[in-house]
């Protein structure tokens, strides 16, 4: 098995820092040797230098791609947090829909994964007799690849369905003869999916008129640095008085002072004035 340098890893870590803004620290060296080992074959490349070398000088950036699809972890499931959605949905949402002229909303889901938490929020925008008639858009995206395509098969285990109830489950998802539960049509045409980088700036300045933004269990993969800068990036795209909404577990306390922290049902959403 090829070893990684420590001075390789190193100049790996960098180099994801740079292109990403998220940083591994010295004690998950074995994280990246793990998570790319099997990469070096395929490629059939003799070590972890000529793969960076590679990723940095190669003309196709494809393989950004599969790095970022490599280093990211991906686990959520339906109803994650559900307390955040529900005042999101009972709340926040019909205050930000009665702003705009026709009434409408658009949301933001951006790290949304494999896709569970904004097909969660078109299911309970949906069922919510506030909103239910209402013109809503979600966007969601990420920057895994890999994970957008299968967000957008919508074909779920149980691991994914634990919390999802029962009336949910009869009225918007059908098991198939592999024990994976197929999204409906329906829910799947409210969601649109698209890669995208929190710090790719010039990207993220084509989405505007953002009415609430869930950006959640993310910020623990930047440092400081980068989180200042993924807010801001956030800042811009949302509409006068609308929201953000992090993980319950994140705090933007040290980072930001454009959103001010409100508490609504004993949960933080954050508010641009």
């Amino acid at each position: 098995m090829t070893v990684l340098k420590d001075e390789t890893f190193k100049k790996f870590r960098d180099f994801i820092y740079e292109q990403s803004g998220i940083f591994i620290p010295d004690t998950k060296k074995y994280f990246i040797e793990n998570r790319l080992s099997k990469r070096l074959e395929e490629k059939n490349l003799c070590s972890y230098d000529d793969y960076l070398y590679m990723l940095k000088y190669s003309a196709n950036k494809e393989e950004m791609k599969v790095l970022f699809d490599k280093i990211t972890t991906n686990e959520t499931f339906f109803f994650r947090e559900v307390k955040q959605l529900e005042v999101f949905v009972r709340g926040e949402a019909p205050r930000l829909i009665a702003r705009r002229k026709p009434p409408a909303l658009r949301v933001w889901c951006a790290a949304s994964s494999t896709g569970e938490e904004p097909y969660t929020l078109a299911m309970m925008l949906m069922e919510n007799p506030q909103t239910s008639g209402v013109k809503f858009d979600i966007l969601a995206s990420d920057i895994s690849d890999s994970v957008l395509q299968k967000a957008q098969c919508a074909s779920y285990g149980q691991y994914a369905m634990r919390n999802v109830p029962d009336i949910y489950l009869k009225k918007y998802f059908k098991l198939n003869g592999n024990s994976n539960h197929h999204l409906s049509p329906v829910i799947k045409s409210r969601v649109r999916f698209s890669q995208i980088n929190l710090l790719d700036e010039k990207r993220i300045k084509a989405i505007r008129d953002i009415d609430a933004i869930f950006c959640r269990n993310v910020l623990i993969y930047f440092d400081k640095k980068a989180k200042v800068k993924v807010i801001e990036n956030l800042y811009e795209t949302l509409r006068p008085g609308g929201c953000l909404f992090i993980g319950m577990a994140e705090s933007l306390h040290d980072i930001t002072r454009l959103l001010k922290p409100m508490v609504v049902d004993k949960t933080v959403v954050y508010q641009k004035t």
